[in-house]
């Protein structure tokens, strides 16, 4: 019998179920719900316990975790007499990973707090392969007491573990992530077309620039969907526009200028709207390929 937290893991997503497992595998009781059958499959096969419903997994657990798409399936599996709150125990620990907007963190942890129920937001970056390595950065918000009791579990999922300051922050710094990510990859996606009309080797031009001042982890782990339009999703061009939207409405909450984002913002929703949403978001290759005459 493990000694250590029992955790209920809501969401089995792209990001959940390998997060998910690495938890099985650092020796975490888990117990799992989400909507689709084969990932509870998945979640059983790699030693967790599955669960018939949201109030199922939470209601003996120590820490829950919400790892779903958007603020609207944060507040579905949180609020009303099946969710969370209505559930789980009191002192129980939620670290809710989804990328929602700040105020949704905000006031989760407040109406959380009258139950008796702790929150952290910790929103993570690496996409799924940092998922299935468990070299995630986790950017957290909340109180740094329960940052240091939830510190053991997210060393299971990450590298990079920071407490970026109060409920909401955590969410906020994701934004930025989210942003600086998108700019990168409509700035490599344009190296990339602009290389390949000027008859340079792809592989290695990518190569030298990835070893200079233009290297990035984002060139790294997106240069074999750019040299093979390999476009499976790890992270989908539909959730990147969400979050987006988040940075786009909080810059303007605070007064920042995002002209650039602005831009690359109209880019993946044209994306979107040419049905390539549930492509990687290193699919924004095929909107430069179409910009510059190219047949996608």
């Amino acid at each position: 019998m493990s000694n250590l937290p029992k955790v209920a893991w809501i969401g089995l997503g792209i990001m959940g179920s390998p997060m998910s497992e690495n938890l099985i595998k650092a020796g975490y009781p888990v117990t799992g719900f989400t909507l689709e059958q084969d990932k509870l499959e998945r979640l059983a096969a790699a030693g967790g316990t599955v669960a018939g419903s949201v109030a199922d997994a939470v209601r003996d657990a120590d820490v829950i975790v919400t790892m779903v798409p958007a603020s609207p399936q944060v507040e579905a599996v949180a609020y009303g007499e099946g969710g969370i709150l209505a559930n789980a125990r009191r002192g129980a620990l939620l670290i809710d990973m989804s990328s929602i907007t700040p105020v949704t963190s905000v006031d989760l942890a407040k109406n959380a707090a009258e139950r008796g129920i702790r929150v952290l937001d910790a929103p993570v970056s690496g996409g799924e392969a940092g998922a299935v390595e468990a070299v995630l950065s986790i950017m957290v918000g909340g109180e740094e007491a329960d940052f240091e009791e939830a510190r053991p579990l997210l060393d299971a999922l990450g590298k990079t573990i920071v407490r970026c300051g109060p409920h909401g922050a955590g969410q906020t710094v994701k934004a930025a992530n989210q942003l600086i990510v998108a700019v990168n990859i409509q700035a490599c996606a344009e190296a990339v077309v602009f290389l390949e009309k000027s008859g340079v080797d792809l592989t290695a031009a990518l190569d030298v620039l990835n070893g200079g001042l233009a290297g990035s982890t984002v060139l790294t782990r997106k240069r074999d969907n750019f040299l093979n339009r390999d476009f499976k999703p790890g992270f989908r061009i539909d959730l990147h526009h969400k979050d987006l939207g988040i940075v786009t409405d909080a810059a303007r909450e605070v007064g920042a200028a995002l002209p650039v984002g602005a831009v690359v913002a109209q880019l993946v929703a044209s994306l979107r709207a040419q049905g390539d949403g549930g492509l990687d978001h290193s699919a924004l290759l095929r909107s430069v390929e179409r910009l510059s005459g190219g047949q996608v």
